[in-house]
């Protein structure tokens, strides 16, 4: 039976060209080999026969629905498929129950969840109980990064698996697929069939709509150039080089000309990004990152402009918008640079990772029962606003540790004052028989 036979539906029915070429099997999944290759992490788990929930994330058009459905009909599992955004906690619980009933009659259900990210946290929790006792295997599809998206409930009771972008090649194999099934090929000259593949922007289903929008408008014998193309799909034509690398090489310079001081070079990559049809709202997402990673606290407003910038953009959307982007990118271009917090923090993490699960000085905790008192819990602690310049110069280290130095700030803006408080501090710390300065 086919995956359009199972959903019921007339084969005859018309049906877009990017459903009528759904992979019959995961061999015929382009794009993916990580995942479906003869080592790939899901080609493992069907080997095995048993599969684990799992959060498939990736950027849309690359599979992750294709995959779920042949999942479960490899594992002889039923699939039921709802989405985020249409679905709430009532409708869950009909599925949970349907669910629970064919598993006392043997039947085991993979549940594809699209757009996982968009329930909130308590309607994520819900899927808890039926993923731990077996009810559903949970098959999640996200866009978003599922670290931030998700809660951690759900994520340690899930394996994450990330769908790449198809490539050049995986989208130039789609098009051969859909002239075969068509029986005609793409009336489009070279130029114009690489054009397509970059409007397609690494999303298979988005390169066959585009596809059939071509066969649509040709008339006979007629075969379109670039502008031809671009005339008949009404779409931008992205400025990146063929093989995708041209949205990192930009975005990379983009960085690098904020990160340089160079406020001319960062508008131009900016509108580079932007007139080849960039989402905007990533480039916003990037600026925020450079203020974090490359001004930190050398000039504290860096971050607050760029968040603002984004929002802007969110609020007015294009063109208007672009504005506030191009004044956040001059901004943070003509800020005083530091990398030290981005420094100082992956020095933490990396001794935190060390360190192991050392307990802080008993001294720092507090004491709310008597046995804690009695085990010396908030002994000797020393409050900080009693003390002269509201400094008690204490060591707030784990003993085993001791005390350690991971922000060194720079001379560069409001840095320059945060690092005479340190020294300050530091001094006060020596004079009072502290350790360290």
């Amino acid at each position: 039976m086919s995956l359009f036979e199972a959903a019921g539906l007339d084969e005859s029915s018309p049906r877009p060209l990017a459903d009528r070429l759904r992979p019959a099997s995961l061999d015929d999944v382009v794009g993916q080999d990580h995942l479906l290759g003869p080592d790939g992490a899901i080609r493992r788990g069907l080997e095995t026969g048993t599969l684990g929930s799992m959060i498939f994330w990736g950027p849309p058009g690359t599979g992750k629905t294709t995959v779920a459905r042949l999942l479960a009909s490899g594992t002889d599992l039923t699939f039921e498929q709802v989405s985020a955004v249409f679905s709430g906690v009532a409708d869950l619980k009909k599925v949970f129950e349907v669910a629970r009933g064919r598993r006392q009659a043997g039947q085991g259900t993979l549940l594809f969840v699209d757009e996982i990210h968009r329930f909130n946290r308590a309607q994520q929790d819900s899927f808890l109980p039926v993923m731990e006792d077996g009810t559903v295997i949970l098959v999640g599809a996200t866009t978003e990064n599922p670290s931030f998206e998700l809660n951690a409930a759900l994520l340690s009771r899930a394996r994450v698996l990330v769908f790449k972008p198809l490539d050049a090649a995986a989208i130039g194999e789609l098009l051969r697929r859909a002239e075969a099934a068509e029986d005609r090929p793409l009336p489009l000259d070279e130029a114009a069939r690489e054009m397509l593949v970059g409007m397609a922007e690494a999303d298979g289903r988005a390169a066959l709509t585009l596809a059939e929008e071509v066969w649509r408008a040709a008339r006979e014998g007629e075969t379109f150039d670039p502008a031809g193309l671009q005339e008949v799909v009404q779409r931008r034509a992205p400025l990146y080089d063929k093989s995708q690398d041209g949205h990192y090489n930009l975005i990379s310079a983009l960085h690098k000309a904020v990160r340089g001081s160079d406020p001319d070079a960062s508008l131009y990559y900016l509108a580079r990004m932007l007139v080849a049809g960039e989402q905007p709202l990533y480039i916003g997402r990037r600026l925020v990152r450079m203020a974090m990673e490359d001004i930190g606290l050398a000039d504290p407003q860096a971050l607050q402009i760029a968040l603002a910038a984004k929002d802007a953009y969110d609020y007015l959307g294009s063109p208007e918008g672009e504005l506030a982007l191009a004044e956040a990118t001059v901004y943070l271009a003509t800020a005083p640079k530091s990398n030290a917090i981005y420094a100082a923090f992956k020095s933490a993490t990396a001794t935190a990772r060390e360190s192991g699960s050392l307990a802080p000085p008993k001294t720092i905790l507090n004491a709310p029962t008597r046995l804690m008192k009695d085990e010396g819990y908030g002994a000797g602690y020393r409050y900080d606003h009693d003390e002269p310049q509201a400094f008690s110069g204490q060591d707030y280290f784990p003993e085993a540790l001791g005390r350690q130095a991971f922000y060194a700030p720079t001379e560069r803006g409001f840095e320059r004052k945060i690092g005479e408080r340190i020294a300050y501090w530091a001094k006060l710390r020596r004079e009072r028989g502290g350790e360290g300065g």
